[in-house]
């Protein structure tokens, strides 16, 4: 199943809207940068299990 992270369910100061989504690895590596590169965090371990444990399934779209 898909996964995906919201930005909007971690409020700070930039109010970011950003929505990734994807296979798993992918939105934790691309969800690692965006922190990095946006909100000023720094790559760590830690950053990234609180990231993996923000991921949820993404909902299929109705066709």
């Amino acid at each position: 199943m898909r996964k995906m992270i919201d930005c909007r369910d971690h409020p700070s100061e930039k109010q970011c809207t950003l929505v990734i989504a994807g296979e798993e690895e992918e939105v934790l590596r691309a969800a690692t940068a965006h922190a990095i590169a946006v909100h000023g965090h720094t790559d760590s371990p830690e950053l990234r299990e609180q990231l993996r444990k923000a991921l949820r399934n993404e909902m299929p779209q109705p066709a």
